[in-house]
């Protein structure tokens, strides 16, 4: 499972405490994101 990170504080939120509630254990937000990796485009010859 991902890390989740809060909208309001910005925080990594670990699978561990989402097992137990839906909120940020920092600011207690509801709105939760999963952050994405930034993919690379490669050019074909």
């Amino acid at each position: 499972m991902a890390d989740y990170k809060c909208m309001e504080c910005n925080k990594k939120v670990g699978p561990e405490y989402l097992k137990k509630k839906v909120r940020c254990p920092y600011c207690g937000s509801k709105m939760l994101f999963k952050p994405r990796s930034i993919s690379t485009k490669v050019k074909a010859r």
